[in-house]
């Protein structure tokens, strides 16, 4: 395959620099763009850039996504042969009590991510979606044949929302569009509000860590070397239309035009005490634990069908937990000195 001009929106955040890695070492030309704004430590955003700003084939600008007519201008100026559009208010939590940060990146910033791929005739976008769109589901493993009209959370609405309006520009103008439903992405450099980097740093600190829904969770705990390989082989497969749609009777993982949704999960869900059990053995020491009721807006389980990924790929992430949780704790200990 020919090297692609691709923008990777999110670039320094976790997911983005990974893929933006993936992406320059087979010789693609990537422009990254971040923000970088507080949402957590700007200094490991800034870390995680330093790692791609050496590499060859690789720029980076500086805007938010919200930002129109900064926007326009680039998609004018770079001519992108393909969009990763990564970028976007993360957390659950966090929309229960800043819901306006979610309308202003994940629906205003998607929108002109999706007018620029519009205007600048970009081949493919590939773009963030969540398993939290399964919202109230309780049917597992959620698959991307199943309704999701049920969300608990802003995120996941504004998450719900992306998937259709990427549809509405495919139907539209003929886009290709593939959202990814990540399923709880984790490994170094991950993000400081996930579950693992507090739970790592609340341990050797010897401090006590929070467990909701007094530890009865299970989640598809998904490593990011997985995730950045899903990112990059659905990027090469542009959406496709399927000519056996039926809107009779329509499937909401089909349409009738470019367009496509994908679970990217491990498919192999663990128990929250079993991934607590692996961070303590990473680390050599034993948890204190506060149990507590679920969380407002989260959910007790996700489970991933990857099986349409897989088909259209070839590709099923498998990294065992264990093995993922001590790669990051090597990495945490080396980043922090700890």
């Amino acid at each position: 395959m020919q090297p692609a001009k691709i923008l990777v929106t999110g670039a320094a955040g976790f997911i983005g620099m990974h893929v933006a890695q993936l992406l320059l070492a087979r010789g693609d030309r990537v422009v990254g763009l971040d923000n970088l704004n507080d949402y957590y430590d700007p200094q490991l955003k800034r870390s995680r850039l330093a790692r791609l700003t050496p590499l060859p084939g690789f720029r980076f600008v500086q805007m938010d996504v919200a930002d129109r007519a900064g926007i326009e201008r680039l998609f004018a100026e770079e001519r992108f042969d393909r969009v990763v559009h990564l970028a976007a208010q993360a957390g659950v939590r966090y929309s229960l009590v800043n819901p306006h940060a979610y309308i202003d990146s994940n629906v205003v910033g998607f929108t002109n991510v999706l007018e620029g791929c519009r205007h600048g005739k970009v081949e493919h976008l590939v773009y963030a979606s969540s398993s939290s769109v399964y919202g109230g589901n309780t049917r597992m493993p959620f698959s991307e044949h199943h309704n999701i009209d049920h969300p608990v959370s802003l995120y996941a609405a504004t998450k719900k929302a992306n998937e259709l309006m990427a549809h509405t520009y495919s139907h539209l103008y003929g886009l290709p569009a593939t959202g990814l439903r990540f399923f709880t992405v984790y490994g170094p450099w991950g993000r400081p509000d996930m579950a693992l980097f507090l739970f790592t740093k609340a341990i050797l600190e010897g401090r006590a860590i929070d467990v909701f829904n007094h530890g009865r969770m299970v989640r598809d705990f998904t490593f990011i070397d997985d995730i950045a390989e899903g990112v990059v082989r659905v990027l090469d497969r542009p959406a496709t239309a399927d000519p056996a749609y039926d809107p009779a009777q329509p499937d909401p993982a089909r349409s009738n035009v470019p367009y496509r949704v994908f679970n990217i999960g491990n498919a192999d869900p663990v128990p929250l005490m079993d991934f607590i059990e692996a961070i303590e053995q990473a680390l050599g020491r034993n948890a204190q634990k506060n149990f507590l009721p679920l969380q407002d807006g989260d959910v007790p389980a996700t489970s991933a069908d990857v099986s349409e990924l897989a088909a259209w790929t070839g590709f099923r992430p498998a990294t065992a937990v264990r093995d993922g949780v001590a790669r990051f704790v090597d990495w945490y200990r080396d980043y922090y000195r700890a």
